[in-house]
């Protein structure tokens, strides 16, 4: 698939709101450890980040999946990840189900405010002992009369404590392993629902990442995203969706990052030469950048099937297998050879190699991501 006028057009609007409305203030959200999402929602709805593949009678651009790998891929170039982390919670983790299985009355209520940047969202499915074995998740939701009564944990979710309202996956019935859970729309403000704590973190400083505790939280049976008892399937297509955006982000991460290393080594003068004229050095900065390449290729043949209605787990799957491992090998590169001011705070060598840590774990690890391909290739 080859990218058009439009998305250079597109790409060249993305990069101005990174530049202007971003990265000018990642340093101070960082310090502070978090960032001000409804304030940043806000300016990105105003240029259509949060709604692109959605429907415009909910505020979506109608676009197609092509310009949510364009958006992706400038995330990359905030110089604190965890502000394209947030972005991406909203827009491609948090909200797809509720739009493509949700009732009419339910996207007008809680999708076309998270569109609009007025609502910020979170997806709730991690528990304290289930991590990417969702299928033991017990948080509970018991039908009384025209309401469920909630009760559980989640942790380790972003944008949770900050956010509007949450996608939470829960069990709705007594059916065990992935039957009979669902998705809900919980509203964060109803009673019962409390942040129990934000976690520190190694990287993504700027991100809240809350602790959610449910007693007893009554919501409508009618904030059910889609059938009742589907909720399982549908996380697992939501789960896709977020993989994707994971490597798609991941591409212009690296890219970004060996581009400002390979400036760097130009004017780097090491005994005498510039340090690009090592022939280490400079071979090894290619060998990243084709990796780069090839990963780009792999997500824009995965974009063009999605578009094309195909399956593509396994293609998500390997991106995101392929993503965590390579930026994990760029950061650790861009930072050797910036040397010892690679090792500084103030050098944004550190702070990278920090942020794209995660990438290997979130969305589901590595090793599961090989478990997913082992059965699709017909192993145990």
């Amino acid at each position: 698939m080859r990218l058009s006028e439009d998305h250079r057009a597109f790409r060249d609007t993305v990069r101005r709101f990174v530049d202007t409305e971003i990265n000018p203030h990642v340093d101070a959200w960082e310090a502070a450890g978090r960032a001000p999402l409804h304030t940043i929602f806000g300016k990105a709805a105003a240029v259509g980040l949060l709604g692109l593949e959605y429907d415009p009678a909910y505020g979506g651009e109608g676009a197609d999946h092509s310009f949510q790998l364009v958006a992706a891929e400038e995330y990359g170039r905030i110089h604190a990840a965890g502000v394209g982390m947030a972005l991406g919670v909203q827009a491609m983790m948090a909200t797809p189900s509720l739009h493509r299985y949700g009732s009419d009355e339910l996207k007008r209520r809680y999708l076309a405010p998270a569109v609009a940047g007025a609502a910020v969202t979170a997806i709730a499915v991690t528990e304290p002992d289930t991590g990417s074995d969702v299928a033991r998740l017990r948080t509970r939701a018991v039908r009384d009369g025209d309401d469920w009564v909630i009760t559980g944990r989640k942790v380790y979710i972003t944008n949770g404590a900050q956010a509007d309202w949450v996608c939470l996956l829960a069990r709705t019935s007594d059916e065990g392993g992935h039957r009979g859970m669902s998705q809900i729309v919980v509203p964060t403000g109803t009673p019962g629902f409390s942040v129990g704590r934000t976690f520190g973190k190694l990287g993504n400083r700027c991100s809240d990442t809350a602790e959610l505790i449910l007693d007893g939280v009554r919501v409508p049976v009618a904030n059910t995203i889609g059938a009742e008892g589907r909720g399982f399937q549908q996380q697992m297509e939501q789960f896709v969706v977020e993989r994707m955006f994971a490597a798609y982000t991941t591409a212009g991460q690296c890219a970004y990052a060996l581009e400002r290393t390979r400036a760097f080594v130009r004017d780097r003068t090491v005994f005498g030469r510039p340090l690009a004229e090592r022939q280490y050095v400079a071979f090894r900065l290619a060998e990243l950048q084709a990796a780069v390449d090839l990963l780009r290729s792999h997500n824009l043949a995965t974009c063009e099937a999605l578009m094309a209605g195909e399956d593509v787990t396994r293609m998500a799957t390997v991106a995101k297998l392929t993503a965590g491992r390579l930026v994990r090998e760029v950061a650790d590169w861009c930072l050797q050879f910036h040397g010892g001011t690679g090792y500084l705070e103030e050098t944004w060598t550190a702070r990278f190699l920090r942020d794209t840590r995660i990438t290997s774990i979130g969305a589901g690890a590595d090793e599961v991501m090989l478990q997913v391909l082992a059965r699709l290739d017909g192993l145990p």
